[in-house]
């Protein structure tokens, strides 16, 4: 508790320092995209300084103003009047986002980005109304959301064929790491975007999977009056009420402008599964306060807790095939109800915070504290026998973990001639520690998958796993957007200090510790038409450095490296709301770690894994009222080096190689219908494998999702269709006994109002 305490007061201390060095009433300007949440560049130079207008809360501050009026009257001015221009933190219109700082931690055109990147805006997560983090994924490009299937608990995904959940989470350009079993959960209620970044990030973010990120951008407060508040249930009856409220707070004009924003959710009831709830509260209150037009500071903070039971592990026979006894209800729940239980308990604080200190500086700090507290027991289940009976595996955990970040950015605008520089000058310090216990017992009683007999049969298992692990990460990085004419190259490095210490409570002689030390770059080249039309090419080395020991030889596993080339077209008609992209790789990523459920921290690591493919990706807003989007994916992953040499050339487990999907939401303009919309999709996830030998075959599955919804002055009402035609399906399998089901038809019916 003293070292949670220290992490709070650092950060805290960190804001009130910078807020007292940098807030400086001399340096005001009018900037009416910094009172609104909204900005708008030139289309010509990589985030040039912003046009100013008026702040309604620094009228006092017009001497200032026009002391560097010849100043800002060389500054580049943007169109007036404009109905939208878009925040790359903010709202984007419809489906469609044209700017981004996943890519490059700056205010960028993702068509002048050398990188894929993908946008995610809350409407579409409104219109699709996913249950849980991992669901909003599910129509990205190169992404597999959801690939443990009807799992409430955690959120799972892979990326260009890799494992990401663990260590690409990240929420407001911060990372939310995991290991062993305490997790995060992010709410999608609470998302103004999701931004998913494919390609080794580790130049910008640190430690993170070589197939990519994933950035969840936090609702923000606004000077607008936000009033919403909705109720909804699903056939499994599982309801919910969330509500989002906000807007200006009064303040004399001296002190600036401030606004908050809260938002929350109460959520419960049963799925799909027996005995297993999806409990979920949550609340997210945060203020903005901005006491002049070149200064923001925004405060962050959530709580939640979470309640369900542990997804069955299930043979795969019995599941993707018939056993002697059939197949196993998607219903069938393989622990024991009095025993069973998951709780989540999470809670983070932290602050975003901005400074223009000139026409040309800008200085940014992010920071976060996040403690998570998660109780896990459950009876795993390990394969059945002829008559169906469900050998299990008594299993506890108990971990806590807290985690501190802090990311300071200064940018700098110049130019050299012709040529416009934007550069990006980083420190990146991260502090991550765990209390893990886990224990388990085996054999424990085993149950029957067509005739379950529950008992109350207490456990007691011996732990195997009592320690604390403890990673401190110091990132150095540096960028420069380089843009002449229509080209634009991007070259930025970085180098990670990291210590790994892994203290082992069950007796002397199991300690580890390491210390590494890795630079990871990148260059990447983009040229953009008139005609819209944008080219690229882009080479990037990744590093993550590891927790956990080898089963082996108990030492803490290699730090993971990886290399990717790609070269891509990006593509956005002129007149045309909407964009499209082509992206082919060539990734390969060493030192990877393989998958044992039973005890993440007890794993081996495979020698090198290479992926290979092509994504496609369309995104549009053609009409009014009319919002698109489609993707397709095919890649070949392979392991290409391992000790166990009859490994090479095969696929690794529970890892589809094509994924195909669609959406379009049409929502009537005019007319009797005015108001009224239908959207439906189609998702298609190839085959994979559950085994390491590549004899069981997962098979491909295709989901038809429906959303009919309706909005009449302040009203929305709206049914949304998972799964229409209610496949039965396995999602994926770890090994041949343990197998996941797919989630079965859930239909939500769902009324919102706003006022």
């Amino acid at each position: 508790m003293k070292k949670i305490h220290l992490l709070r007061l650092a950060l805290l201390s960190s804001a009130c320092a910078f807020s007292a060095l940098t807030l400086n009433p001399a340096l005001a300007q009018s900037n009416a995209a910094a009172q609104s949440g909204v900005s708008q560049l030139p289309p010509v130079v990589i985030n040039q300084p912003e046009a100013r207008g008026r702040a309604a809360a620094v009228a006092p501050r017009r001497a200032a103003r026009s002391a560097r009026s010849a100043a800002a009257s060389r500054a580049p001015v943007a169109p007036r009047n404009v109905p939208f221009v878009e925040n790359p933190r903010g709202a984007i219109q419809g489906y469609v986002a044209n700017r981004s700082m996943a890519g490059t931690k700056t205010n960028t055109a993702i068509n002048e980005t050398p990188q894929a990147i993908t946008v995610i805006g809350a409407e579409q997560i409104r219109d699709q109304k996913p249950q849980k983090f991992d669901e909003v994924l599910r129509y990205s490009p190169g992404v597999v959301g959801g690939y443990f299937g009807a799992d409430v608990r955690n959120d799972w995904y892979l990326i260009r064929g890799f494992k990401a959940d663990d260590n690409s989470t990240f929420l407001d350009g911060m990372q939310l790491f995991s290991t062993a079993f305490a997790t995060w959960k992010l709410q999608p209620t609470n998302l103004e975007r999701v931004e998913v970044l494919r390609g080794p990030a580790s130049v910008l973010y640190g430690g993170s999977s070589t197939g990519g990120i994933v950035n969840a951008v936090s609702k923000l407060p606004t000077f607008e009056p936000i009033r919403y508040i909705e109720t909804g249930v699903n056939n499994y009856g599982n309801g919910y009420v969330s509500f989002d409220v906000g807007g200006p707070i009064a303040v004399p004009a001296q002190n600036g402008a401030l606004a908050y924003r809260v938002v929350g959710q109460v959520k419960g009831g049963e799925t799909q599964t027996d005995f297993t709830p999806d409990n979920n509260y949550f609340i997210a209150p945060s203020l903005t306060w901005k006491p002049d037009a070149d200064t923001s500071f925004t405060l962050l903070a959530s709580a939640s807790r979470n309640e369900s039971r542990v997804q069955n592990f299930l043979p795969y026979e019995g599941t993707v095939t018939a056993a002697p006894y059939g197949r196993i209800s998607t219903g069938f729940f393989g622990s024991q109800p009095s025993l069973d239980k998951f709780t989540r308990e999470q809670e983070m604080i932290g602050y975003l915070f901005e400074k223009r200190l000139s026409e040309n500086v800008t200085f940014r700090q992010n920071a976060r504290y996040g403690h998570t507290d998660v109780n896990l027991t459950t009876l795993q289940g390990l394969g059945t026998d002829a008559a169906g009976d469900l050998s299990r595996l008594y299993f506890t955990t108990h971990g806590v973990a807290d985690q501190a970040n802090l990311d300071n950015q200064l940018e700098y605008r110049f130019a050299t001639g012709d040529v416009q520089h934007t550069t990006l000058f980083g420190l990146d310090l991260r502090h991550y520690s765990i209390n893990d216990y886990q224990a388990s017992l085996y054999p424990a009683a085993s149950i029957n998958v067509i005739n379950p007999v529950y008992t109350n049969t207490p456990y007691t298992g011996a732990a195997y796993r009592d320690g604390t692990l403890t990673q401190k990460q110091i990132g150095l990085y540096a960028q420069d957007q380089i843009k002449w004419n229509r080209f634009t190259l991007v070259l930025s490095g970085r180098n990670d200090f990291v210590t790994t210490t892994d203290e082992s409570r069950l007796g002397a002689g199991s300690n580890a510790s390491r210390d590494d030390s890795k630079f990871s770059g990148r260059a990447g080249l983009i040229y953009n038409f008139d005609n819209g039309i944008a080219p690229y090419v882009s080479y990037a080395t990744s590093y993550n450095p590891l927790t956990g020991v080898v089963f082996s030889t108990g030492a803490i596993r290699l730090p993971e490296t990886g290399q990717q080339t790609e070269v891509g077209l990006k593509y956005q008609p002129a007149g045309f709301n909407g964009h499209f992209g082509a992206a082919l790789f060539d990734l390969t990523r060493q030192n990877t770690p393989s998958v044992d459920f039973t005890n993440s921290l007890l794993s081996s690591q495979l020698g090198e894994v290479r992926s290979r493919g092509i994504e496609l990706e369309a995104v549009a807003n053609p009409l009014p009222g009319l919002k698109l989007v489609a993707s397709h994916t095919a890649y070949n992953i392979e392991i290409t080096q391992e000790a166990a040499s009859y490994l090479v050339g095969k696929v690794p487990v529970n890892t589809p190689r094509q994924m195909t999907s669609g959406w379009a939401d049409y929502t009537f303009q005019t007319g009797p219908l005015a108001g009224f919309g239908l959207g439906g999709g189609v998702r298609y996830i190839g085959a994979s494998f559950a085994d390491a030998n590549n004899l069981f075959v997962v098979p491909s599955f295709v989901l038809g999702d429906l959303a009919v919804h309706y909005e009449w002055q302040n009203w929305r009402a709206a049914v949304n269709v998972q799964n229409v035609g209610d496949e039965t399906y396995v999602a994926s399998c770890a090994n041949t006994t343990s197998c996941f089901y797919g989630d079965r038809r859930r239909v939500s019916a769902s009324l919102g109002y706003k006022w």
